[in-house]
């Protein structure tokens, strides 16, 4: 599931980019930016634990 919402949310990023203007950026555009990225970096890092406690877990 962490992989679906990892994909989402770099999709929304790169969206986001997408609409970026030139100039004049708006607050909102940033605060949702930083915001998606701090979504993004968090769902990585719990899926990289994730990993990290499956590979540690004995099997049987």
């Amino acid at each position: 599931m962490k992989t679906e919402q990892i994909k989402e949310l770099e999709e929304k990023i790169n969206d986001l980019k997408k609409r970026w203007p030139a100039h004049s950026v708006s607050p909102a555009l940033f605060q949702e930016l930083e915001d998606l990225e701090e979504e993004l970096e968090s769902a990585v890092t719990e899926s990289q634990q994730g990993r990290a406690n499956d590979s540690t877990t004995p099997s049987g």
